[in-house]
């Protein structure tokens, strides 16, 4: 063996250790995630899936880890979780969600029930495009994790058992790869896999099962498919089988004696448009019975002071959506409506492949 052989193994067996210790060891990037083949639910409309974030079996388990996880926070302690419970059908139950420090934000958690389909911007302003982009904000909202992602990065960095699931889920080659848009990734191809399809109304729509009388008649009410009664018009925004147009209207809850009054400017804060203003994202009806508070601001405890709501025909404004006038439902009317939607509840609070897995 040759001084110049020794020395060239002395300098790759120094170079390794240097390597390690600086957290930017060299990996064998040869093994590829595993790819996960995506079919939409009869029905539904196409997933929009990003060119560069496919689904794979690696990228789920590590975005759901993440997900669990309170490593993005400031003081560790809050996770996506914690605003986006299972059980809850992925919101939290309060009116509007806390933060790290205790602050409260302005605007309840929304549910991410099938947040995949949604293709028209998420929040209740619209102000992210897609769930990789919308991953960046809680981190560093001080009303939420309060943290900033340089040190949230640094902290996966050095956990060897992320970095050893970034390379799996990612190819990567070294863990000083693992950036701020890689956890994005992972996070959003688990929150893609969060999809409500078998429903009491899906496996009605299938023929698989049949509506109870009570349902049947809430059915009707929903979808205004009775000409014996007045128009309810649920349907108009709350478009099946998302049971949302992913649209943004004013509903009428808000009450000004102009547009520019309103205490929450909705999408018009993001788009500057004066006619945007008061408007906010549909929300899924699935699930209804579990995501109490309702609106916006969760101002509404239960279902029947939504009722009361629509039934008032809401506060007029310029921009007031049409379909928003006095709603005539008798107290059968009512219960019958609830039979329907309570039962559009889904599975997937329960879903083992939704829970925490830690």
């Amino acid at each position: 063996m040759t001084a110049t052989f020794v020395a060239r193994i002395c300098f790759w067996c120094l170079a390794s250790v240097v390597l390690t210790a600086c957290g930017t060891e060299i990996f064998d990037a040869n093994t590829k995630p595993t790819p996960v083949v995506w079919n939409d639910p009869a029905g539904f409309p196409p997933m929009v899936i990003p060119a560069d974030n496919p689904f794979t079996e690696e990228g789920i388990a590590l975005g759901r880890r993440l997900f669990y996880d309170p490593v993005l926070s400031a003081d560790s302690s809050m996770s996506c979780a914690t605003c986006h419970i299972p059980q809850r059908a992925f919101t939290d139950g309060k009116a509007v969600s806390e933060g790290v420090v205790g602050l409260e934000g302005t605007r309840s958690s929304m549910s991410l029930v099938n947040v995949g389909y949604y293709f028209t911007g998420l929040f209740w302003d619209g102000r992210s495009p897609g769930l990789e982009e919308q991953a960046f904000h809680p981190v560093r909202d001080p009303k939420e994790m309060a943290f900033n992602w340089p040190e949230a990065v640094r902290r996966v960095q050095n956990n060897p058992q992320y970095v050893r699931w970034f390379k799996e889920a990612f190819s990567i080659r070294r863990a000083g790869e693992i950036d701020s848009m890689l956890i994005a990734k992972a996070l959003a191809q688990f929150e893609r896999t969060l999809v409500s399809s078998n429903a009491r109304f899906d496996r009605v729509m299938r023929e698989e099962e049949a509506f109870s009388p009570a349902e049947k008649r809430g059915w009707t009410i929903f979808f205004d498919a009775s000409k014996d009664m007045s128009v309810s018009e649920c349907n108009h925004c709350h478009v099946d089988p998302l049971f949302s147009d992913l649209q943004y209207h004013n509903n009428g809850v808000q009450q000004a004696p102009a547009l520019e009054g309103f205490a929450d400017p909705g999408q018009g804060g993001v788009t500057g448009n004066r006619f945007d203003l008061g408007r906010f994202r549909v929300p899924t009806l699935r699930n209804i019975l579990l995501t109490a508070p309702y609106m916006h601001d969760g101002r509404f405890k239960t279902m029947d002071e939504v009722l009361d709501h629509y039934a008032s025909g809401g506060h007029a404004a310029e921009n007031l959506n049409a379909n928003v006038r006095k709603l005539y439902l008798s107290g059968q009317d009512r219960a019958d409506l609830m039979a329907f939607l309570g039962r559009s509840r889904i599975r997937c609070s329960q879903n083992p492949a939704f829970q925490n897995p830690w």
